[in-house]
């Protein structure tokens, strides 16, 4: 039975998979303008298949879980994580609107461009990843899917630790990397730095 609780979660990841397809048609865009500019292309097309994979199917396992396991719908826990939704989207566009049309879903990198250090990355080097790794968790318990928030945040961080250290030594072989955002945390403004920093 679709309940009204129902109708608003799946109305809530409609909108969420509508908003991929925009990332997916600005990141072309942009990729095509980086590449212009003498842009590399700097990770394997299976790895980046395999990141669009696990954000496409969270949009199947999540309604799927609620529905064939009858997961309940918690008000408190509702307004909670689609208030966390909403926070991942203001911080994903906050650094989509600071990088620009440098702003990309694929791993390109144009050498010798200036390192962006504005923004959301005056406190840490990756606010595109925490937005992700939130809504990972956040969006599937806004109706109790539990199963779908665990095992989708358990496969987007390994994705990212094997990202994100491609990403960062890309950059710094592109760019004032290392200069100009090496000394912030990767993830939370206040931890350490390097290394697995937070």
């Amino acid at each position: 039975m679709v309940t009204g609780s129902r109708l608003f979660f799946f109305g809530l990841l409609a909108a969420w998979g509508l908003e991929r397809l925009f990332e997916v048609a600005l990141s072309r865009r942009n990729a095509r303008r980086a590449l212009a500019r003498g842009g590399v292309e700097v990770e394997s097309r299976g790895f980046y298949a395999a990141m669009v994979a696990v954000h496409g199917l969270l949009f199947f396992a999540a309604p799927l879980e609620v529905v064939a396991l009858e997961r309940p719908f918690r008000p408190a826990l509702a307004l909670a994580a689609t208030a966390a939704v909403g926070a991942a989207m203001a911080l994903r566009y906050w650094a989509v609107a600071t990088l620009g049309d440098r702003w990309n879903t694929r791993l390109i990198v144009v050498p010798g461009e200036p390192a962006v250090a504005e923004g959301p990355y005056r406190w840490v080097r990756h606010p595109n990843y925490v937005a992700v790794a939130v809504e990972m968790a956040a969006l599937p318990l806004v109706h109790g899917a539990w199963i779908s928030a665990l095992a989708w945040s358990a496969a987007s961080a390994l994705l990212l630790a094997l990202r994100i250290p491609r990403e960062e030594a890309a950059l710094a072989r592109a760019s004032d990397y290392a200069a100009r955002l090496g000394d912030r945390p990767r993830f939370l403004p206040g931890g350490r730095a390097r290394g697995g920093g937070r």
